[in-house]
């Protein structure tokens, strides 16, 4: 089965393909005869309720510096000329990223939107993880000083991060005496509309963050990343190191729990993150991984994704 397979994805010329996801998906989709086409959000265009996207037919291979060949720009409609959406641009999770799950909608299910678009947009990652409080660490989410101050008080030592950042961006750990604390708030109050999120912060992330990739609701791998000396981020673009991995029967539990909400949801591929077995966000805009696991001698989650893709397919 040869599907026509669009990426709506960040530029393709700017991707680091060691450690990123959908050049993987891209990978796997080749090698079983899918055609690949590019676009990013920006060229994407609506008129009543067709939906349109300008890129480029690609090839690629996985070698750095030179993985794709391009061909001529060329405009098409999703609904007519694809079978599949890969919606895989980074945050932030903004109003033009919620604009384009709007427009995705108008052509998903009959071309098949991975993730759902709607359910990426009512689900964003720090979010919607709160429908599971007892998996997670104490969190609040707020803007309101008053609320902060009651929370770090009850729960010392906090991490504060964007509602709707990502990468590691703007993640804060503040101590129960810090006297940043009062600036701090102030830099978030001027540089974020939107509330934050903030959480007592758990010691035990020296040891590691673990992302666990869930396809269709299903355990598929996984890969513990260790923050850089010094650094409270164990995000990989931040220096975070991998590590192999295994799952513990509480991160199973996790799975568990999440799995049957995420399939019915249509979030087929999904990255959660677990620190001392309390999940702390579930990933659904455009989460990785799937490279770190597999160099590490993992599974090849890419394969397990389009699985899961070409059987929703029939």
């Amino acid at each position: 089965m040869s599907l026509r397979v669009a990426v709506q994805m960040d530029p393709i010329e700017r991707i680091n393909i060691a450690g990123d996801s959908t050049f993987a998906l891209m990978l796997e989709a080749q090698a079983r005869g899918h055609e690949l086409f590019v676009y990013t959000p920006e060229r994407l265009s609506q008129i009543g309720r067709d939906v349109f996207a300008t890129g480029r037919p690609v090839e690629v291979r996985d070698v750095p510096g030179d993985h794709f060949t391009a061909g001529e720009e060329m405009r098409i409609s999703l609904a007519e000329e694809t079978d599949v959406v890969l919606l895989r641009q980074d945050p932030p999770f903004d109003m033009a990223y919620v604009t384009t799950t709007h427009m995705l909608e108008r052509v998903h299910p009959t071309t098949l939107v991975v993730n759902d678009p709607a359910s990426v947009r009512n689900a964003p990652e720090k979010i919607f993880v709160l429908d599971f409080p007892d998996l997670m660490p104490p969190t609040l989410v707020s803007r309101d000083k008053a609320e902060i101050s009651a929370f770090r008080a009850e729960h010392g030592d906090i991490v504060v991060k964007p509602l709707y950042g990502n990468g590691g961006a703007a993640v804060f750990r503040l101590t129960a005496d810090d006297l940043n604390y009062g600036s701090l708030i102030d830099f978030f109050s001027t540089s974020f509309r939107e509330p934050w999120m903030v959480q007592k912060f758990l010691p035990k992330v020296s040891e590691g963050d673990k992302r666990i990739l869930l396809v269709d609701g299903k355990f598929a791998g996984a890969v513990n990343r260790v923050p850089a000396p010094g650094d409270l981020r164990s995000n990989m673009v931040r220096g975070g190191a991998a590590q192999t991995t295994q799952i513990t029967g509480r991160e199973r539990e996790i799975c568990d729990r999440l799995g049957p909400e995420l399939s019915r949801r249509g979030l087929i591929f999904v990255g959660i993150d677990v620190i001392d077995g309390w999940l702390t966000e579930i990933n659904v805009t455009s989460p990785t991984g799937i490279r770190a696991i597999k160099r590490l001698g993992g599974p090849d989650v890419a394969v397990t994704t389009w699985d899961a893709i070409e059987a929703r397919l029939g």
